[in-house]
């Protein structure tokens, strides 16, 4: 049974859709049979594999809330062993949509039990809020990362988002845990950069991932090809950091174990 991973955090720009894209990329060239699940309704998850949300014509929206089959919508990606389910800008009316559905906050998970036994990961790219789609994520998921953004307002919001999946780890998914929280958009030439690094390290201690996302250029252009950064260039750092991340993970789920070499623990 695959391990379903939420990708969340309601503020803005701190690299969700690219963790999302790029994890999901990196564990499928390691071989590990994976499903991305685009949940936002701007939909970059799904033109960044590849797929224009305007050609879309059956996304997960329906299968929330036409209770459509998901195996009859997945898209096979130009990544090997890399799947999707796209999202729609139609997405946007679901929060008011399910307001009155029964069992309203486990529609996600009702999606995704029909498709978990076929991948060994799933993992779900959230919208920038804390909605209703994003609570129906954190219902349906097994664990979530949370990205922050190595900037002044890094643990802005932070504690929001923290206190939402403790109302849904009591109320609705006991189960649900935090896999970490993932540095990202480092630039080590900046000093705030690196104080950041150490002030959500020495807050969150063991929570925060060991590998740090740099920022790099080519990491930012690889959607705009419609690609992830492991088929634009997989030699460049963007490329480096998600593979090492991937492989983080993998350890964390004794899936397989890192030479120390291996992993990228230093800021510089």
């Amino acid at each position: 049974m695959g391990k379903v991973i939420a990708i969340a955090n309601q503020k803005g720009g701190v690299g969700k859709t690219t963790t999302s894209m790029n994890l999901a990329a990196s564990l499928a060239v390691l071989e590990h049979r994976t499903l991305l699940i685009d949940a936002d309704p701007q939909a970059n998850a799904t033109s960044g594999v590849g797929f224009d949300p305007k050609n879309i014509k059956t996304s997960i929206y329906e299968c929330i809330i036409d209770d459509v089959d998901p195996l009859k919508i997945i898209l096979e990606s130009s990544t090997p062993n890399l799947d999707l389910i796209p999202a729609h800008i139609d997405l946007v009316g679901a929060e008011i949509e399910i307001i009155n559905m029964p069992n309203r906050e486990k529609l996600m998970r009702k999606v995704i039990q029909k498709i978990r036994d076929r991948y060994e990961f799933i993992l779900i790219d959230c919208g920038p809020s804390l909605g209703l789609v994003t609570v129906n994520v954190l219902t349906a998921a097994d664990s979530v990362i949370i990205p922050v953004q190595c900037e002044y307002f890094a643990l802005e919001g932070l504690g929001k988002l923290l206190n939402t999946i403790k109302i849904v780890q009591t109320r609705l998914n006991p189960d649900l845990e935090i896999e970490g929280i993932l540095l990202t958009m480092y630039d080590n030439r900046l000093r705030l950069a690196k104080q950041v690094v150490e002030e959500v390290r020495m807050h969150f201690q063991e929570m925060v991932f060991d590998t740090i996302i740099h920022r790099n250029i080519k990491l930012g252009e690889a959607p705009s090809f419609g690609e992830t950064i492991i088929m634009h260039d997989i030699q460049s750092k963007g490329a480096i950091n998600y593979l090492n991340f991937a492989r983080e993970i993998l350890q964390k789920n004794d899936l397989t174990r890192l030479s120390n070499d291996e992993k990228q623990i230093s800021t510089e």
